[in-house]
């Protein structure tokens, strides 16, 4: 692999705290292949720094004056902008759970060690999804509630225009498997799940594996199990 070929990851921090904001500005820079391009202290700014600075990923913090983080998310998702990554001092709220419904492609815990933190970016720039399992759990149980309440928020059609193979592969991410282990369980290769992921992803206009996810379990395709007794 040779990162020096490549361009640095642009970053825009945005939180209404100026020390998290810039405690993470200054921790990114610490990385040859990240650049931090702005920062920006609401979600108003964060809109316009974006647009201006035209940034690969922004850490968003949820809770912040005037537009939060969420509106912001969904402002930047809609016009096709930059990924998300959605900070967050609790471990899944309400909140987050909006956030990755509005098109967030993450989050992270304010409380991150800076290793994680710099995965965390590389993950979403490359344009995967970035969901601990533990945190999948929560979401899928929430999903689990929200579908007793909204049962039909997103009909089953949705997903008609996938065929047999993709439908199989669209189910397979949203139980939280990897490309590899997509590869090993349907014994093809990793550039033919590859293949699939990115075909899936242009025909349902979604913008990474997050909201495929979303989609799968919004769409009753995938059924939450009960969680696990232990």
């Amino acid at each position: 692999m040779n990162d020096s070929v490549s361009a640095p990851v642009r970053i825009v921090v945005a939180d209404d705290h100026e020390v998290v904001r810039g405690g993470f500005a200054a921790l990114l820079g610490t990385q040859p292949d990240f650049t931090v391009v702005g920062t920006a202290a609401d979600g108003i700014g964060a809109v316009q720094v974006c647009s201006e600075v035209k940034p690969d990923v922004v850490l968003m913090d949820v809770r912040m004056p005037g537009m939060d983080g969420i509106e912001a998310t969904r402002r930047l998702a809609s016009a096709g902008g930059p990924r998300v990554l959605i900070l967050t001092t609790f471990d899944l709220d309400e909140y987050v759970f909006d956030a990755l419904r509005a098109g967030a492609s993450g989050f992270l815990l304010k409380d991150v060690t800076a290793e994680r933190l710099f995965d965390a970016v590389r993950v979403v720039a490359a344009g995967e999804a970035l969901l601990a399992p533990a945190v999948t759990k929560r979401l899928i149980s929430e999903f689990t509630r929200l579908r007793r309440v909204e049962r039909a928020s997103r009909p089953a059609d949705a997903l008609a225009s996938l065929t047999p193979r993709e439908t199989e592969v669209l189910k397979l991410v949203a139980e939280g498997l990897s490309n590899p282990e997509i590869a090993v369980r349907l014994v093809v290769t990793e550039e033919t799940v590859k293949t699939h992921v990115s075909r899936i992803l242009n025909k349902l206009g979604l913008r990474d594996r997050t909201q495929a996810v979303v989609t799968a379990y919004e769409s009753g395709l995938v059924v939450p199990r009960a969680a696990d007794p232990g």
